[in-house]
């Protein structure tokens, strides 16, 4: 009965977001009460577990993704991003310039938002195709691997960071298990699969032909990787030092500056002066910037407190209990597990965001009774969350019409990109957590 319920929960959530077109906050809590009375809780103890959800979820999270959405639109706005680009192609030169636009992709993806980097990232591809005279494809789509990698791997985005509250993982190890396992996913779904789409005809939109660029306005090399850099180091140096033998005053302060908050906080002040301020840049226009970065991710934020809802109705009810000792006993590899049902709800909803926490919530007593690895249950249900991407995900529909693709090439680019990210990071996963 537990199993059935948990299902019907579920499959109500998928239909109200796919048939119904319901906004996916509205979706999860009609489907967190559809929940709650099939699992048979008390009336009056349904809108209070509604409610300790949502504030269980947003409280570690809100200050992290918005200070992150400010960052974003500060590496935006200043011209870093655009600067790390140009940087990496003059780097690595024409001959690979797919590498470097993967690698592009991947350090700019890490404090920018996946949609808000796509939008910025796609103009700066196709100067490069006019420049280069290479296929749109080939040279787009590893960027677009690194941004997907970046989106789905590495907190703070807001998945991963969800997950990792969820699971009791840790910021910083999640974070450096997912350095390990997406720069060589990288490699295997950019560089390496766009050989294969170097033979697809795209047809360059006017409007995206490059113009001079002027050279002064952008920030330093050295300023716009370290700026964009700044909250992995932090984050990752920390969890680093905090094997070393160090005394307890100075694990303290480690500990500190390598909170997720704490970083993200410093990187945005360091930012804001170097970026900003000491480029003459205006504070208004910095603080109005970071203000509509942080309206742009409210819908983002429902969809976590949407999420942490149906998740508190599964503990309180008892229902995780149930499944977790019904899932354990599964002749299947937890891990492997998390990423099924992450790839099942990703079909079926489209978001890689809601795929992703909602699986959480199904699996997530598997970390306790399994004794799984939280931190790499995150990324295999970030991994799962990635496969498949189809006509119900925006990214399918703005990779098909910013390259003015065919149905059958954006399932043969884009989809087929997202499918190997998905299972290549699984396997990576799988060997990594047997080995460390």
């Amino acid at each position: 009965m537990t199993l059935l319920s948990i299902a019907a929960a579920v499959g109500l959530l998928i239909f109200l977001i796919a048939a119904g077109r319901v906004p996916p906050f509205v979706a999860f809590i009609i489907s967190s009460i559809a929940a709650a009375l099939m699992l048979g809780m008390p009336l009056e103890q349904i809108p209070k577990s509604i409610e300790r959800g949502i504030g269980d979820m947003l409280g570690p999270l809100s200050i992290i993704i918005c200070l992150g959405a400010m960052f974003g639109k500060l590496i935006a706005d200043s011209g870093a991003a655009e600067r790390i680009s140009q940087s990496l192609i003059g780097l690595f030169g024409e001959r690979r310039i797919p590498m470097a636009m993967a690698l592009t992709g991947f350090i700019v993806g890490i404090p920018l938002f996946y949609n808000v980097g796509f939008v910025l990232m796609v103009p700066l591809i196709f100067s490069v195709v006019y420049r280069s005279k290479l296929p749109a494809l080939y040279a787009g789509v590893p960027m677009l691997a690194g941004l997907s990698i970046s989106h789905g791997f590495l907190p703070p985005h807001p998945s991963p960071a969800a997950l990792v509250n969820q699971f009791g993982a840790d910021m910083g190890v999640t974070l450096i298990y997912g350095l390990l396992v997406g720069v060589p996913t990288l490699l295997v779904a950019g560089p390496l699969f766009a050989l294969s789409l170097r033979k697809v005809v795209v047809t360059l939109p006017d409007f995206f032909k490059p113009t001079e660029m002027n050279e002064a306005n952008l920030p330093g090399i050295f300023n716009s990787f370290a700026c964009a850099l700044l909250p992995v180091a932090l984050i990752a140096s920390a969890t680093a030092l905090s094997y070393a033998d160090l005394s307890e005053q100075t694990r303290t302060v480690v500990r500190f500056i390598g909170d997720p908050m704490i970083g993200l906080l410093l990187s945005l002040a360091i930012g804001t002066w170097t970026l900003g301020l000491a480029r003459n840049l205006p504070l208004r226009k910095l603080m109005t910037g970071y203000g509509e970065a942080v309206r742009d991710i409210a819908a983002i934020l429902l969809i976590i407190a949407g999420a942490g809802a149906l998740k508190q109705i599964f503990v309180d009810s008892g229902a995780n209990t149930d499944l977790g000792a019904l899932l354990a006993n599964l002749p299947i590899h937890p891990l492997v597990l998390g990423w099924l049902v992450a790839l099942v709800i990703r079909i079926a909803l489209g978001s890689a965001t809601v795929a992703g926490l909602t699986a959480a919530g199904i699996v997530g007593p598997l970390v306790q009774t399994t004794g799984v690895d939280p931190n790499w249950m995150v990324l295999a249900i970030g991994a799962g969350s990635l496969m498949c991407s189809h006509i119900n995900d925006s990214g399918f529909w703005m990779c098909k019409e910013y390259f003015n693709l065919s149905l059958k090439d954006t399932f043969r680019s884009w989809s087929l990109m997202e499918t190997i990210v998905g299972t290549v990071g699984l396997i990576l996963i799988l060997l990594f957590s047997a080995w460390l």
